[in-house]
């Protein structure tokens, strides 16, 4: 059985930004990803995440280079079904995080994945989705 990941935005800007022990962590995921020994995702929300913080950070243009980049990996891009957009407004509703962070943990519910995340937020809800907590040093 193959083991299925969904990558939050805070798991990507940890992988770019070189912040171990998280990106050695997420790098090993892209790796094993490319052999095809597990299925990564990302939610377009959440990797429209990463595209608005690099931008702030470092502009439009690193923005669109680093979108570029992030697009050749072995990583699906999970397009927000209804389904999971409901769901991830039901999870902001009830719990203190972010609306992105309910669309990385929605899409994980629905493809059965576990979630790769450093937001201590999350670590309560585990009872959503399965979760690997990340850690920066």
């Amino acid at each position: 059985m193959t083991h299925e990941y969904v990558l939050d935005a805070w798991a990507v800007i940890a992988y770019l930004q070189g912040e171990e022990p998280a990106a050695s962590r997420v790098r090993q995921l892209l790796m094993l990803a490319r052999r095809q020994e597990v299925k990564l995702r990302i939610s377009i929300i959440n990797l429209g995440e990463v595209y608005y913080q690099v931008g702030k950070a470092k502009g439009e243009d690193v923005a669109d280079t680093t979108l570029a980049r992030l697009r050749q990996l072995a990583v699906t891009v999970v397009s927000a079904s209804d389904a999971v957009v409901w769901a991830a407004a039901r999870l902001k509703m009830r719990h203190a995080i972010s609306y992105a962070d309910a669309c990385a943990l929605a899409t994980a519910a629905d493809t059965n994945a576990i979630l790769v995340t450093g937001d201590p937020e999350l670590d309560a809800l585990t009872a959503i989705a399965a979760i690997e907590r990340l850690s920066r040093q």
